[in-house]
């Protein structure tokens, strides 16, 4: 709504313009009436809309034209005076006034006009009967009001519907020559329809009612009350009521009805609420709440917004497939000005097989909006009622902004959920094919798709030690020369190379070593097209050798020319990099059977966490004797985090031990019968219990 109403009183001399003004503040008939009253601003908690308003007059006698028409220009609502009693001032109303001041105002802007017939009391008669054909001839005109200001009759009226007139202006609503609402009107309190209608049968019930009356009105329906709004709009409208529930066309037709009534208040109420403005279209700040989103954070939906979305996706899956088919899609997104996703959002997530989005991929371009683009996604949400269905401030409440990344290293934990991998390689290698495999899909189904519904990332779901996370695939271009710094910014690279092509490791060489020898951003080389003869890289040295030097993986063979889906487990063990880039995995099998997947299950486990905290806890009860004070207490702390991290140490010791190679090789059972095998356990085992056995007495002596 508007901060404040200016409303200026415009008219022949002697019509009585500033006697009304000086009635409505002294509430009595001035003896002494000056030529033009001073301006008046009226305090917001004295008005019935509680909004401050300024009242300006305007005299002939001590304003020039010039003057006359800069306050037309910066009126919000212009009062016509004239006298009842004098037919001239009624006749200057068409022939002078609604000209000129139609001549100095925006022709998109109009602005609402009041005719007022002031010393009512001096006649017999009322001059409706001659105003009435000028209200219907002029639309800017919303309403007349006879009034008095010697006995103070309809003043406070007048400025009402003045104020009115601005705050809940008829004009954008309703059409008096066709008697009807608005094509604007129809299409917000349509969409308004639509986003209360939360099961989506085209029928607002009971519940639905009430929750919408509670929302704008901040009160619910008595059961008496609906019944009778229902009754009235069976008596005018055969389908406007359904199953004992209100249709659209009831919807609109009670809206219709409360404007044609004078009511159009209620109307506007209800826009307000849903976010629209003067114009009937949705309000900048509506739409767009403020989001603080510091350097080096990302933005992710919380809890409350998937559940908000998980609403919605329910709401319009009405074959209950768990995949949104076109024509579902489309009426989900009947409540936006356009359609937001094209034809690309089906090979940037996962679908059926007939190509409709899952609901993962549903969720996952949601994930990919806000990560990406969070001004965006808070329009999105916007559009969909967001903010009154899941009764929070603003979209922005359904957003998380993520520490800062170096916090995260700094800690060597991370709490986000969405990790981001660029993918970069030289044209041909097979990064399209390294994305949509992600998808789930092979070769084949690849060669389906079309270059101008081609997509350039691709985001899915991965399971690091129990966790879900999305993991965001993003091929960048393959121009060594000019990479930007969103190209750069990343949680993990890839560098892909085609085997069979003696020149394509030389390009993912280039981009390590300019761009990420000296950076904290985890990399991993993938050796692509592995299903083709590989042919020796014409480079200084092999790729085995190259991720040997640099203290990085050895190179991952990967192929999406399979005939069901190409294996995830590559993306697993990404997202688990992108986890953890302070720690140089020594185990990229992501199978939860070996030992340092099983210590890290351990670690990650409630029970330790238990564990630690009751530990935490004992510690701090023991150590905090008035004497010790705070550095007693800081050592304690610090000692229990030496022993928990004692502890991880032993476990990956022991894992070293038995089994010391490095990547996806597991003891086979010939292994284990060796005598060498078992001299590594049982050494391992020997220096796990004596190291146990003096962790125990330490933690004794510190009790």
């Amino acid at each position: 709504m508007r901060k404040d109403v200016r409303i200026l009183l415009v008219g022949e001399p002697k019509v009585g313009k500033t006697s009304l003004i000086m009635s409505l503040v002294s509430e009595e008939f001035p003896n002494v009436v000056p030529y033009r009253a001073e301006e008046i601003t009226i305090p917001a908690d004295v008005t019935p809309e509680r909004v401050p308003t300024h009242i300006v007059d305007y005299s002939e006698a001590e304003q020039t034209d010039e003057q006359l028409f800069q306050e037309i220009s910066k009126a919000n609502v212009i009062c016509i005076v004239y006298s009842v009693n004098n037919k001239t001032s009624i006749e200057k109303v068409t022939s002078h006034w609604i000209p000129l001041i139609t001549e100095n105002t925006d022709k998109d802007s109009r602005v609402p006009l009041i005719l007022v017939g002031n010393k009512s009391d001096l006649v017999e008669h009322s001059s409706m009967e001659t105003i009435l054909p000028i209200m219907n001839q002029y639309s800017e005109i919303e309403t007349c009001v006879e009034c008095s200001a010697k006995n103070l009759k309809n003043i406070s009226e007048l400025f009402y519907y003045a104020q009115k007139a601005v705050l809940h202006p008829t004009g954008p609503l309703y059409c008096p020559e066709k008697k009807d609402m608005k094509p604007l009107c129809v299409k917000a309190l349509t969409r308004i329809f639509k986003v209360s209608d939360l099961d989506n049968d085209g029928i607002l019930n009971d519940n639905e009612l009430n929750f919408f009356q509670r929302t704008c009105f901040n009160t619910p329906l008595e059961p008496q009350a609906l019944e009778d709004v229902k009754n009235v709009v069976r008596k005018n409208l055969n389908d406007g009521v359904c199953d004992n529930g209100l249709t659209l066309k009831g919807f609109l037709f009670l809206h219709t009805l409360f404007i044609q009534r004078g009511r159009h208040e209620t109307t506007w109420t209800v826009l307000r609420r849903f976010g629209y403005d003067d114009d009937l279209e949705l309000n900048q700040d509506y739409l767009f709440p403020p989001l603080k989103v510091p350097p080096d954070c990302t933005t992710e939906l919380n809890h409350n917004a998937y559940l908000f979305l998980q609403s919605i996706f329910d709401k319009h899956d009405k074959d209950r497939d768990c995949a949104l088919s076109p024509e579902e899609l489309r009426d989900l997104f009947d409540v936006f000005p356009y359609m937001p996703w094209g034809p690309d959002v089906n090979n940037t997530v996962c679908t059926n097989d007939q190509g409709w989005i899952t609901y993962q991929g549903y969720l996952s371009q949601w994930t990919l909006t806000t990560y990406l683009d969070v001004q965006r996604c808070l329009e999105y949400l916007g559009y969909l009622g967001y903010s009154i269905i899941a009764e929070q401030e603003s979209q922005a409440s359904g957003i998380t902004v993520t520490r800062d990344k170096k916090i995260d290293l700094q800690k060597k934990q991370t709490q986000r959920s969405v990790f981001r991998c660029n993918v970069f390689g030289d044209i041909g290698c097979g990064k399209s094919g390294f994305l949509q495999a992600f998808l789930g899909r092979n070769l084949m189904f690849q060669k389906t798709i079309r270059e101008e519904h081609r997509s350039y990332y691709a985001i899915s779901t991965t399971y690091v030690y129990g966790q879900e996370k999305y993991l965001l695939l993003h091929e960048v271009f393959p121009d060594f020369d000019y990479l930007s710094d969103a190209d750069l910014a990343c949680d993990i690279v890839c560098l892909v190379y085609d085997v069979s092509n003696p020149y394509s490791f030389d390009y993912c060489a280039k981009v390590f070593k300019q761009y990420f020898t000296d950076s904290k951003t985890p990399c991993m080389i993938i050796a692509a097209k592995s299903d083709l003869p590989e042919i020796k890289q014409m480079y200084g040295c092999s790729p085995l050798e190259f991720c040997r030097r640099h203290r990085m993986p050895p190179p991952q063979s990967f192929t999406c020319n399979t005939a069901a889906a190409p294996s995830r487990d590559i993306y697993t063990k990404l997202t688990t990099m992108a986890m953890y880039p302070h720690a140089r995995l020594r185990c990229m099998c992501t199978c939860n059977r070996c030992t340092f997947c099983l210590c890290q299950n351990f670690l990650n486990s409630e029970l330790l966490q238990m564990v630690r905290a009751k530990l935490f806890a004992v510690v701090l009860r023991r150590s905090l004797p008035i004497k010790l004070h705070i550095f007693s207490l800081k050592c304690t702390i610090t000692n229990l985090c030496n022993y928990l991290s004692l502890f991880i140490v032993l476990s990956l010791f022991f894992k070293m031990m038995v089994k010391p190679s490095l990547f996806n090789r597991h003891v086979s059972q010939a292994d284990l019968t060796t005598s060498t095998f078992w001299l590594r356990a049982s050494v391992g085992a020997t220096v796990f219990a004596v190291l146990g056995f003096t962790m125990y007495r330490v933690l004794l002596k510190q009790r």
